[in-house]
Order: C-alpha cells, then structure tokens, then sequence
C-alpha cells in the first residue's frame, strides 16, 4: 500500500471513530464482524461481551487479542471513554470471550510502565488500530511508553 493509500484510509478509520465512538457505518461493520471475530478461525481475533453499565444487556465488541510473554491482552484503540472499557470497569472486569466458543474471563488493567512493548505488538496484530494510536508502528518502545497511559491494555485471567 503507498504512503497515500494509508493516509487515505487512516483518516476514513478516524471519521468512523470520531469522538472515541463509532458512527452508524462503524456500528453496523461491527456488528458483522462479531462473526468473523467469535468463529475461532483466526487466532488473534475475539469478540468481547460485557453487559451494558446501564441497561445490564449484553454488548458484543470485536476485539484484536495482542499475545507477549506468554499472556493475552485486549487494548482499547479509541482510549480511556470507550464504552466496552466504562462497561468492563463497572463490571469489576468479569467478561466473556468468544473464540469458536464461550469462555467466562476476567479482565485486569495493566500498569501504563508495563503497556509499551503490549502496544508495539497490538499495532503489528491490528492494521485498524494504527490511525487511532498516535505512535508508528515501528517506533522505538520509548516512543510508545510516552503514550502508554492514554492507551488501556487489559491482560485476560481465569474469572
């Protein structure tokens, strides 16, 4: 892909996110790929469901899982506000994963000291993800330590 070609869809991807939430087209492309992202036939994709802060019902969110040092992680692209982030904190981080089946998960923050090299193999994992995190891909782990606070990266346990 040319440098413009990528800046072209970094900036179709923002005005899907604008604000830190999805607009109707964002939804609507979510909502398809839960499916692709629930199957299990791709290893590093995952839906996320978490009952809603407010109305208690069940919202699913496709999710890129980043894999380091033996653990799993899930990063919140669009930052601290994003619903499935409010949502998981108010449910003390009980979660349920799917990945060609059901699991029952606890999500537990990571310290931001901890979230650079997590960030640096999220962004190799999750093209999508690139335009909404400040930091080049490639960049020295210093340059995402500098946002790792903004960025929140939760590592998946047994509930």
């Amino acid at each position: 892909m040319m440098k413009s070609d990528t800046r072209r869809s970094g900036r179709w991807l923002r005005w899907m996110y604008r604000g830190g939430r999805p607009n109707r087209l964002a939804r609507a492309m979510n909502r398809s790929w839960t499916v692709v992202h629930s199957s299990g036939l791709v290893p590093h994709l995952v839906t996320l469901e978490v009952p809603g802060r407010r109305t208690g019902r069940i919202i699913s969110f496709p999710m890129v899982m980043a894999g380091h040092r033996g653990e799993r992680y899930l990063v919140a692209m669009l930052g601290q506000h994003t619903n499935w982030v409010l949502n998981l904190r108010a449910n003390d981080g009980r979660a349920v994963l799917r990945h060609g089946r059901r699991r029952s998960v606890r999500l537990v923050e990571v310290d931001p000291a901890e979230r650079a090299p997590i960030l640096c193999r999220y962004l190799a994992l999750a093209p999508g993800a690139r335009p909404h995190i400040p930091v080049d891909r490639h960049a020295p782990l210093e340059d995402f330590q500098k946002i790792a606070a903004q960025v929140p990266v939760f590592r998946i346990t047994a509930p």
